[in-house]
């Protein structure tokens, strides 16, 4: 018989994930149904997204050949019940303080810096570059980790060698980039564009650098359809961008500036999102979500 949730101690909660402490050594991470836009948690949550975003993960932790931070499957006897699918056995990490981000396309934050100053990151990037445009080769962004409610603030990659220390610092950006080139290629198969990817990670005991939280999901990744990319326009995507364009549309009537939490999303854009969660689960894995659901009952 599965145990209850309640019978873990509650470490704690971030925008999406629950982590909750199983042992000494290891730690149970449930992703819930909750989304963010604007740093922003969201009142109406987006139905199977947890469910999503961990079979996004199992997918990609299988794919890419660095060690993660999983210790037992999916169906583990210690995971509830009542989070089954959207729950990982993970084993405990010393993380690291910094968002390592790849960017292959130049969009988000980092065309804003570029505008600004031709750089992003302290990188300088050719002139011409617009929303859209491909690097001449991907580039390595860290930004430091926010709290809840506060914006991630890009950083130099100097600025990681004077927390981490050389070494690590260049390891962090090799295996950043290593990993964001493998899947770049693999949702190329896909007819899916990459844009760029957030990872995470941590130290296990001995100090070896690991891979952890989650990896390439549409919300730690900007997803775009190959046969529609147009370079010098906002692309369409398979992430939550959706949502943000209705809060910042007409019909919401909220502004981001103003500080007031967002409206509750109304039923259509609740659906739409979902579907566009499942898509890319679906189109980039070459799996069925309705099978993960089964596996997950």
């Amino acid at each position: 018989m599965r145990p209850e949730l309640c019978i873990y101690e509650h470490l704690s909660a971030g925008k999406v994930r629950e982590i909750y402490e199983l042992d000494h050594d290891t730690l149970l991470m449930v992703v819930t149904d909750r989304i963010s836009a604007y740093d922003f948690v969201l009142e109406t949550e987006i139905p199977d997204k947890g469910r999503v975003l961990t079979a996004m993960s199992s997918y990609f932790f299988d794919e890419i050949e660095f060690p993660n931070h999983l210790v037992g499957e999916l169906d583990d006897e210690r995971i509830p019940a009542s989070v089954l699918g959207r729950a990982m056995v993970c084993k405990k990490l010393d993380m690291l303080p910094f968002e390592c981000v790849a960017r292959g396309y130049l969009t988000g934050s980092g065309l804003k810096e570029y505008q600004e100053s031709g750089t992003v990151c302290g990188i300088e990037l050719p002139e011409g570059l617009t929303e859209a445009s491909k690097l001449p080769e991907p580039i390595f962004t860290p930004a430091t980790k926010a709290e809840i409610g506060d914006h991630d603030e890009n950083v130099s990659f100097d600025k990681v060698v004077d927390a981490l220390g050389e070494d690590r610092a260049n390891e962090m950006r090799e295996a950043t980039l290593r990993i964001y080139s493998k899947a770049a290629a693999l949702t190329e198969e896909r007819g899916v564009i990459l844009a760029d990817t957030k990872l995470e990670f941590g130290l296990d005991e001995e100090g070896n650098l690991v891979l952890a939280d989650e990896v390439l999901t549409p919300d730690s990744s900007r997803y775009w359809p190959a046969d529609s990319y147009t370079e010098g326009k906002v692309q369409p995507s398979f992430d939550k961008q959706y949502v943000r364009n209705w809060l910042t549309g007409p019909k919401s009537g909220w502004d981001p500036k103003e500080g007031t939490p967002p409206p509750p999303l109304p039923g259509s854009v609740v659906e739409a999102t979902r579907s566009r969660y499942v898509e890319a689960y679906e189109k980039i894995s070459g799996l069925r979500f309705s099978d993960w659901i089964g596996s997950c009952v």
